[in-house]
């Protein structure tokens, strides 16, 4: 009997989680796909669109201001 295990797996986001994490609408998330606007990393799996948790916190990272 073969064990099967997972090494490190990432929690793959979808659109819709991303877009509530970023407090947008999953379609604005489409159209920065499409026009490259931002620089928000996608992983595309098939036809599926996923984000990785910590390219988001990146995004945000760098889109922050310190408002001086």
């Amino acid at each position: 009997m073969e064990a099967k295990t997972l090494l490190n797996p990432r929690q793959l986001l979808t659109p819709e989680q991303a877009a509530r994490r970023l407090a947008i609408k999953p379609a604005t998330l489409a159209v920065w796909r499409c026009t490259k606007r931002y620089p928000l990393r996608f992983i595309r799996v098939g036809r599926s669109v996923r984000y990785d948790p910590r390219d988001i916190e990146k995004f945000l990272e760098r889109n922050t201001e310190s408002g001086q």
